[in-house]
């Protein structure tokens, strides 16, 4: 045995002399882990600094006042959307409101989407207006205009130290934006030139942030193959497939089965990732809100890395604010049970180095007759009682 060791020894130091990568490394530095990948737990607040500049009164679970942003962060939201309009009449939503609000928001450690409108107020599948600065102008003028807008909000944003993760261009964009030159049933073309300067604009400013192209109703498979085909067929550049699921309070079970099909054909059909940029339901049907968002993020983390996550719209607006009713706040200004989903999230499991839902979200939720598994709650509350109803 002595023997073969002698002999070893010379043969070992000549291998390595030979192969200098079987050398012990003592210096070398230790090589970092991979990232961790974290779904958004999102909120919209493109009105929290109009309702706090009203008064409006925000409470924690104990009661006690506080501020918007700690209050979601507490309640496990990581993330924070905010539209952008181009010249709004009162100046929220403008560029100076977004800018101080997305300062506010990454301060506190949230992720931050951007929401091109491209119009001096909402956009959405029944309205596509173009700015009062922009309505005279062609085509080839609007596409410069998407790019100038885009990328003076952007520099902003860079330059107050701002770094957005996602920036999604157009809003709920089903026919198109900047109609009628832009309206995707007249001319996919004109459409799709549009987002395609949006998205040269915004990764000329912020080469890694991911460029969202949002249409609504999320369970409209045809709708989204249309949309999203019309955009390959003329080379579009964009990452992300958005989403809006607002469904019935009643209803909302079989809308976000149909959305999950949709979502997964997304993935299959373009190879791109999914965002669900918006949801909500009736504020007062606590229960049902909480049934859908628990639903339906486990089916967005089902999808793997290409699920980032989901973004409940406007939890924080006071129940009726802009006639609005699919919040997730109560008369008093304390959050409901909806956003619960997003605390239990808080705590994730790492899973193949995937951050995920609890096991709790992972499992299994309905039967196969559609009955509640887990403890689910089995409805919320279908008509909103007088004594609830919101200014």
């Amino acid at each position: 045995m002595r023997l073969i060791r002698i002999v070893a020894l010379p043969l070992l130091a000549l291998a390595m002399s030979a192969y200098p990568d079987m050398r012990p490394h003592q210096n070398a530095s230790p090589q970092p882990a991979p990232p961790v990948f974290e779904m958004a737990r999102g909120a919209d607040i493109g009105w929290l600094s109009q309702t706090e500049s009203s008064g409006r009164v925000l409470k924690d679970s104990k009661g006690n006042t506080t501020n918007g942003l700690d209050l979601l962060k507490g309640e496990g939201v990581n993330s924070v959307r905010l539209r952008v309009w181009v010249n709004p009449a009162n100046a929220w939503c403008g560029k100076a409101d977004v800018v101080k609000m997305a300062k506010r928001a990454q301060a506190k450690g949230f992720r931050i989407m951007i929401d091109f409108h491209y119009s001096d107020s909402w956009a959405d599948p029944g309205q596509q207006t173009k700015p009062a600065a922009w309505s005279s102008h062609s085509i080839e003028q609007l596409k410069t205009d998407v790019s100038t807008h885009t990328t003076e909000v952007l520099m902003a944003l860079k330059d107050s130290g701002v770094v957005p993760e996602w920036v999604q261009v157009g809003n709920e964009t089903n026919d198109g934006m900047l109609w009628e030159e832009g309206r995707a049933s007249k001319n996919m073309a004109n459409f799709a030139a549009l987002v395609q300067s949006g998205s040269k604009a915004t990764k000329a400013v912020f080469p890694n942030a991911k460029v969202v192209v949002h249409i609504s109703n999320g369970w409209d498979n045809s709708l989204f193959r249309w949309i999203f085909d019309g955009l390959r067929n003329n080379a579009v550049e964009w990452d992300v497939v958005g989403m809006s699921l607002y469904p019935d309070t009643l209803g909302w079970r079989a809308t976000e089965t149909q959305c999950a099909s949709n979502m997964r054909d997304m993935v299959s059909r373009y190879g791109k990732s999914v965002m669900i940029s918006e949801v909500g339901l009736e504020w007062w049907a606590v229960d049902s809100s909480y049934a859908l968002l628990h639903k339906l993020t486990a089916d967005v983390a089902s999808l793997g890395s290409n699920g980032l996550g989901v973004f409940y719209w406007e939890p924080l607006s006071p129940p009726g604010w802009n006639g609005y009713q699919k919040g997730a706040t109560d008369n008093s200004g304390k959050l409901t049970k909806a956003l619960d989903v997003f605390l239990e999230m808080a705590a994730p499991l790492s899973v193949s180095g995937r951050s995920m839902p609890s096991p709790r979200l992972l499992g299994p939720v309905h039967d196969a007759l559609g009955r509640v598994r887990d403890g689910e709650p089995t409805s919320g509350l279908a008509v909103m009682p007088t004594s609830l109803q919101g200014p």
